[in-house]
């Protein structure tokens, strides 16, 4: 398959007068055409960081990019000029924003926005013309052409997240990066954009990167799975490797905070907090809160070992374990 994203060695950090957050460190993963990768973990892993700096839409300051290359399609985004990447952006790689309440211009009518981008990118195109091609991206998303000319507070939570994937699709882009897109929505609403999501990006064979922490999105979604954890990539895989065979101590405790109908023993929560991203431990990051941290995992860094084809885990337990076998 055509690897046609390739992020290596990505650092982002948020420097302060008083203190440097260390957003993504050290982050590497690549997508294939056509799929879907899921980016799982606590809020404040880095999820969004990553794919702000794919689209190159962090805030700076105070953000900067301190090392790494994201490849797209034979270019480095990060060394591109920003003309050229205003070409990219919104054309070949658009976002679906986390908050569909402050994504949306509130003095600028729905159709009007989705039209913006049309315009922007599609200089063949008439008024007339554009206008037309908006309407139709509304109906796709399931609101009425005669809604062109509303603003946003007129349209329900669900109704704004499905004019923010309208936009986010208006010029078929081949990369989509959607950032927990059902998050603030009742579970009916949620159900109905996830199948929106993903029957337009079959009809398109558009790839995706899905940011969330709700592992039942990610288990109908998804191909394959990164889960971060402190701005760095602990497990990787595919779906059914990550899901099936969860090896690193803090995805294993991620399945067993999830409730069950059939379980018959309590849930078994992960203890503590996540770390203080100002101020991240030495050695392995989630030893302060793992079960089976030893005195060499709070002084060495881990580095990734197979432990199935495709399947990697940074981990010193699942190291010894492969060397045992």
């Amino acid at each position: 398959m055509e690897k046609f994203l390739e992020v290596k060695n990505l650092e982002v950090q948020y420097v302060l007068k008083e203190e440097t957050v260390y957003a993504v460190n050290d982050i590497s993963f690549s997508l294939e055409k056509g799929h879907t990768l899921g980016l799982v973990g606590e809020t404040g892993a880095g999820k969004t960081s990553i794919a702000r700096a794919i689209l190159r839409v962090l805030p700076v300051p105070p953000s900067q990019v301190k090392n790494g290359e994201i490849w797209f399609e034979g270019k480095d985004l990060l060394k591109i000029s920003e003309e050229e990447m205003r070409s990219i952006r919104g054309d070949k790689i658009t976002m679906i924003f986390q908050d569909p309440m402050t994504a949306l211009n509130p003095v600028m009518k729905v159709g009007d926005q989705i039209a913006e981008v049309l315009e922007m990118h599609d200089t063949k195109l008439g008024k007339a013309e554009i206008r037309r091609e908006a309407e139709k991206m509304l109906e796709m998303v399931g609101i009425p052409a005669g809604r062109y000319d509303e603003y946003p507070h007129q349209f329900s939570g669900g109704m704004k997240q499905r004019v923010v994937i309208a936009i986010a699709l208006a010029c078929n882009p081949e990369l989509l990066l959607a950032d927990e897109p059902t998050t603030a929505l009742d579970v009916t609403i949620q159900a109905q954009v996830l199948d929106l999501i993903r029957n337009l990006r079959e009809k398109n064979n558009t790839s995706m990167i899905l940011i969330t922490h709700d592992l039942g999105v990610v288990a109908e979604m998804c191909d394959d799975v990164a889960v971060v954890y402190a701005g760095e990539i602990i497990e990787s895989g595919s779906l059914e490797d990550v899901f099936d065979h969860p090896t690193h101590p803090y995805t294993q405790g991620l399945f067993g905070s999830l409730p069950s109908l059939d379980r018959s023993e309590p849930l078994r929560p992960i203890e503590g907090l996540t770390p203080d991203p100002t101020n991240l431990p030495k050695g392995c990051k989630f030893h302060p809160r793992c079960p089976y941290a030893t005195e060499e995992c709070k002084t060495t860094k881990n580095e990734f070992c197979e432990v199935a084809p495709g399947h990697l885990c940074r981990c010193v337990l699942a190291m010894k374990n492969q060397e045992g076998k």
